[in-house]
């Protein structure tokens, strides 16, 4: 893989957190090893509570591949899909979800976040999409300067 998809959206993420677009969120779609897409959150910028990162990514890639199957491509998220976005995620038949923070984590910092677990959902839906939780520092950190932005709005 040319380059690591979370630390290339925990960059789209932290930018856009800098900016003002939204929350600490960041995602990556890869197809055959390489990102096709990049996205952050931007529900404040757009005045649009579904454009979560996972979101845009998804509308991103699907516009780059021309269909909405993502059925050969995973999702790289800095923090656990809600579960608006994990419906997204298994309806675009994306293979896998690779993500580091989790719901839990964010809903401690003040977001409005059900605190539905993605593998709770997978159970409940029978979703194919596989999950997987790994370790990343920018990912990580991104929690940390969230909470040290002095203008925020956690919707």
């Amino acid at each position: 893989m040319s380059q690591n998809p979370l630390n290339a959206a925990a960059r789209a993420a932290g930018r856009g957190m800098r900016l003002g677009h939204g929350g600490p969120f960041g995602a990556a779609i890869v197809r055959k090893g390489k990102v096709i897409a990049v996205a952050c959150n931007s529900v404040l910028l757009n005045r649009d509570a579904t454009r979560h990162a996972e979101m845009n990514a998804i509308r991103s890639a699907s516009r780059t591949l021309r269909r909405f199957s993502l059925a050969d491509c995973e999702i790289f998220s800095t923090t656990e899909p809600c579960p608006m976005c994990f419906s997204a995620i298994h309806w675009s038949r994306l293979q896998r979800v690779v993500y580091v923070t989790t719901i839990r984590d964010v809903h401690r910092l003040g977001f409005n976040e059900l605190t539905v677990s993605n593998s709770r959902m997978k159970k409940w839906g029978k979703s194919p999409v596989m999950l997987k939780r790994v370790r990343n520092a920018a990912c990580e950190r991104l929690l940390r300067d969230w909470k040290r932005l002095e203008t925020k709005n956690t919707y």
